[in-house]
């Protein structure tokens, strides 16, 4: 009897566990990915996020003068899709680890061909790309989460910001667009399908031959004799060039044709362009 007792008792709790659900909790470090278009490509950063929990963290949980993965659990890692420049040194597309050394006074930013250092000991120097040392900030307030951000996103330059408890620490990024887009503007300029309007966009944009600008923006007009947004980019660039008059007469051009497609947006941004030029 007692052995038929115990058969059962063995059954039942092997049905149990063949039912059990598994437990699932909260990872205590948190991953994160992150991803910035920047330049004419793109940023990938993928970390891991610990917590204060009470703890004092650098110089003691972050040893200072160690080589530290920048992140708890598996190695933070970087993806550049184009190529960037970091410290002066360029850094071609592809994947890479992002380590560092923390001390009080100044850290050690490693872009490292390794992407799969996870402690000091893993550590390889000769697989380093580039090193760029940075001096921490002080915060006013703590941050309890590890984190890691982008800011200050402009054309050709990122800041990669890392900020936890009371310290901020930036790595400046930055890429080559002209020439890429220079050599875009060539080829695509012997094509059939010529891009006159981006093109003159980009040159006033970034301060290059205006001239050329507006005698794309008239190819772009002959396109398209209604785009009223052609006609008021060109009294723009006649504005910069100070012919004050030509550019009111296009910028009237523009809002005649914006009323006619009853654009009331570009009427207004004509209507403040004229404002300047009386």
């Amino acid at each position: 009897m007692i052995q038929k007792l115990l058969l059962c008792a063995g059954i039942i709790t092997a049905s149990f566990a063949v039912h059990a659900q598994p437990l699932k909790t909260p990872a205590p470090s948190p991953t994160q990915t992150i991803k910035q278009d920047f330049g004419l490509g793109s940023i990938e950063l993928t970390y891991s996020r610990p917590g204060m929990k009470g703890r004092k963290i650098f110089g003691d949980l972050v040893p200072y003068g160690k080589v530290w993965r920048t992140g708890a659990n598996s190695a933070t890692i970087l993806n550049f899709s184009d190529e960037v420049i970091i410290g002066g040194t360029k850094v071609p597309a592809g994947k890479y680890g992002l380590l560092s050394i923390p001390e009080k006074d100044a850290w050690t930013l490693i872009i490292s061909k390794q992407t799969d250092v996870t402690s000091p000991a893993a550590y390889k120097q000769e697989m380093d790309v580039v090193r760029v040392n940075v001096k921490p900030s002080p915060l006013p307030n703590s941050f309890e989460s590890f984190s890691m951000q982008f800011h200050n996103v402009k054309a050709t330059s990122i800041d990669l910001t890392i900020v936890w408890d009371k310290t901020l620490v930036t790595l400046p990024i930055s890429t080559d667009v002209d020439t890429k887009v220079m050599a875009q503007i060539n080829s695509l300029m012997s094509t059939d399908s010529r891009p006159y309007f981006n093109a003159a966009m980009y040159y006033m944009d970034n301060g290059k031959d205006l001239t050329q600008a507006i005698t794309w923006l008239d190819k772009a007009i002959e396109q398209n004799p209604k785009a009223f947004w052609v006609y008021h980019q060109k009294a723009n660039a006649l504005a910069k060039q100070g012919k004050k008059e030509e550019a009111k007469k296009i910028a009237n051009k523009s809002i005649e044709l914006a009323k006619e497609q009853k654009n009331d947006d570009y009427v207004a941004l004509n209507e403040k362009l004229l404002a300047t030029l009386k």
